[in-house]
């Protein structure tokens, strides 16, 4: 009844504004019909067509995320990037991590080189509370404490298609969904075969390899890529450190290593002109083995050769079915995804302890369908429901390590329906409303509207959008069991989910023939129900028994500006240029949050000088931020101070002929020795190149 109420509120407040036919959904590509209208013009219903459109195709002014339906990105009040393959390419942006870094709104907080454990914090929220997508399926890692998104493995090749989606979005994604949604799209294949070998190496002994070939063929169209990466040497703890502990020259170079391979696949059928069949599938393994500054402490407190270790196998698998019906008055898919984290931890040289290991599974099945009433809007309704599984374990290795194996699941079943319409081509919006039923931590109501005015003859654009969010307990926070002879780690089965409303609201302008685009936004989000690591101390047998659980302790509020400014100066040149200022604090504490530098400035430019010759520069601002301090007496998480940096990176493509192409990189041009986290040195000044063989 509840959901039933909510969401009628909701269409009636917006069908207030009126009628214009937005795009039929599509399962991962929109339909042709999702091409952006002229400025001005009166928008027509286009005639549906289920044949998929390559998302590398898709025009950037098309958001396919922002309401689960083909979108012009004015014609909605989120807060969005859209980042394409071509951009990727273009920068030579390899992973995941690195072209994240640079876009408005996001923090990339990675604990050392490629491979390393990375988060993604978005608006200053926390990295588990940003909900990140693969072809539809939800691929936040159930097998880590937190639940939050590695993307330290994770490499660009084959993404089609990265949407960004920042502000509440739980309304439409439920649990997780709080800060915003990463949403990455595989490429689709079209056209003739076209195979592929591309070869780099550089720096810190990266050698990578990348092998593929997409295309169609009558009604069946495919992507394959195989890829491996290497990288080897690269020391990640920075010379202060190093110094502080005495390493010898022997430490000094002990260097990370990490060894990746990943495949990617998309394979489609058209069985008929309203009926197409999808598979989709990313698989990652990988070896990393590290050498930290607390391996160095150790070793420094008589540990002996310490190293860590972590392997690494991950698989994410969905199909889906599409089906356009009546004319394209009802469009809808089904879907079922899987996906299984399968990580196992090893230090050797402290006190000879087994191995951890860590495993989680989550099996997705999902349905929406979109109603097409053509002038009166469009209305989605829809469905899932999500079946995870934990399962920990540690081997007893001596009278002081006892061992623990924790195995739990839990069970989500979520609806969720979205109105979307306009009134005369100047307000456009969506309002949804959605109730997860979670088998372990409750049942919650999210909602979202998102508005836009269009001011007419002025190229000004006014978005807003409001929301609720809410992100769940782990397994893990719920039922871990690790007790030792001083210390003992147990989840808490009471925890509630944190809580979160926000809100934004800014302008865009257009100008010089739609040629410069810059605008601003202001947000503001509060959490609550935050949850936090608590200890308790008490003396047993005279020494200190330590014992950490979970608890709902923390309130937090965070908000900001976030700028960006586009402009077309030339036909062969582009200049994009985006600013973040973030204010993130501890309700409860009145600290600063961990980990949020405040001012965050990204500058890139492309020129392409003569035919098949592209360039490519990017001048990166991080402010100073609070973080752990990792030497010293003073221990509390935002006792230390991270220094605010900036990197230089270029890049230069060539294509020779249709065949061959050559590419060269250059990051870290000026060589800055910078950390983030604090006591995790970055990569210095790296020079890559290689060459793109085609057919």
């Amino acid at each position: 009844m509840m959901f039933r109420n909510a969401f009628l509120i909701s269409s009636t407040i917006l069908t207030l504004w009126g009628s214009s036919a937005l795009a039929a959904d599509a399962p991962v590509s929109p339909p042709l019909k999702a091409q952006p209208a002229k400025k001005q013009s009166v928008a027509t219903p286009t005639p549906v067509s289920v044949q998929p459109v390559p998302s590398q195709l898709v025009s950037e002014l098309i958001t396919v995320s922002a309401a689960r339906t083909p979108t012009r990105t004015d014609d909605i009040g989120t807060a969005l990037t859209i980042v394409t393959e071509e951009q990727m390419l273009t920068q030579q942006r390899r992973t995941l991590p690195d072209i994240l870094a640079r876009q408005p709104g996001l923090n990339v907080v990675r604990s050392g080189g490629f491979g390393a454990t990375t988060s993604i914090l978005m608006r200053g929220n926390n990295a588990n509370e940003v909900k990140v997508r693969l072809d539809g399926m939800d691929v936040n890692d159930g097998s880590s404490a937190s639940g939050m998104f590695d993307a330290g493995q994770f490499v660009t090749d084959g993404l089609g298609r990265i949407e960004i989606l920042r502000g509440p979005q739980s309304g439409l994604y439920g649990a997780d969904a709080m800060a915003g949604v990463i949403d990455m799209t595989t490429a689709q294949g079209q056209g003739r075969f076209k195979p592929f070998v591309r070869i780099e190496g550089g720096s810190y002994g990266t050698f990578n390899q990348v092998i593929g070939a997409r295309g169609s063929k009558g009604r069946f169209h495919y992507n394959v890529e195989l890829s491996h990466y290497r990288m080897e040497g690269f020391h990640g703890i920075p010379r202060y450190i190093d110094r502080y502990y005495g390493a010898t020259r022997e430490q000094r170079h002990k260097g990370n290593r990490n060894d990746n391979r990943s495949a990617t696949i998309r394979l489609g059928y058209d069985v008929t002109r309203n009926f197409d069949l999808g598979l989709t599938a990313r698989l990652i393994q990988s070896n990393y083995h590290t050498y930290s500054l607390y391996d160095l402490q150790s070793e420094a407190y008589g540990g002996g050769n310490v190293r860590e270790q972590n392997n690494m196998n991950e698989a994410v698998v969905r199909g889906t079915a599409h089906l356009v019906s009546f004319n394209g008055f009802f469009d809808q898919v089904i879907g079922l995804g899987y996906m299984t984290n399968r990580n196992r931890w090893n230090e050797t040289g402290l006190y000879a302890t087994g191995p951890d290991y860590y495993r989680s599974s989550r099996l997705k099945i999902d349905w929406h369908g979109t109603f097409d009433f053509k002038k009166y809007g469009t209305l989605l309704i829809g469905a899932e429901h999500f079946h995870d599984t934990f399962d920990s374990s540690h081997t007893a290795a001596s009278a002081y390590d006892t061992g623990y194996h924790t195995q739990a699941g839990m069970d989500t079943t979520a609806g969720y329906g979205q109105y979307q319409g306009s009134w005369n081509h100047i307000l456009y919006g969506a309002a949804n409303v959605r109730y997860d039923s979670n088998s372990r931590y409750g049942h919650y109501v999210t909602w979202r509207v998102a508005p836009s005015i269009h001011v007419p003859g002025t190229g000004t654009i006014i978005k807003a959008s409001a929301g609720s969010g809410f992100h769940g307990p782990t397994l893990y926070q719920l039922f871990s069991s690790q007790v030792g002879s001083s210390y003992s780690q147990t989840g808490n089965p009471n925890l509630r989910a944190e809580r979160l409303i926000g809100y934004d609201a800014g302008v865009e302008q257009k100008l010089l023939g739609d040629k410069l685009h810059f605008g601003a936004i202001w947000y503001d989000n509060r959490v609550k129900n935050l949850i936090q690591s608590t200890e308790n101390i008490q003396m047993v047998g005279g020494y200190p028994y330590y014992q950490y659980s979970y608890g709902n302790v923390a309130r937090a509020r965070m908000y900001g500006v976030e700028a960006f400014l586009d402009w077309k100066a030339l036909k062969t040149l582009d200049f994009n240029l985006n600013y973040t200022w973030t204010h993130a604090r501890d309700v409860s504490s009145d600290l600063a949050l961990q980990r949020r530098p405040q001012h965050k400035f990204n500058f890139n430019t492309t020129w392409t000088p003569i035919q098949d010759l592209t360039f490519s520069g990017n001048i990166l601002y991080v402010s100073g931020w609070r973080d752990l301090p990792v030497i010293g007496t003073s221990y509390c998480s935002t006792c230390g101070k991270g220094h605010g940096y900036f990197t230089i990176d270029i890049a230069a493509n060539y294509k020779i002929n249709r065949y061959v192409s050559i590419f060269a990189r250059a990051d870290n041009l000026l060589n800055r020795q910078y950390e983030e986290p604090i006591g995790y040195l970055q990569p210095g000044r790296g020079g890559y190149g290689g060459v793109t063989l085609s057919y």
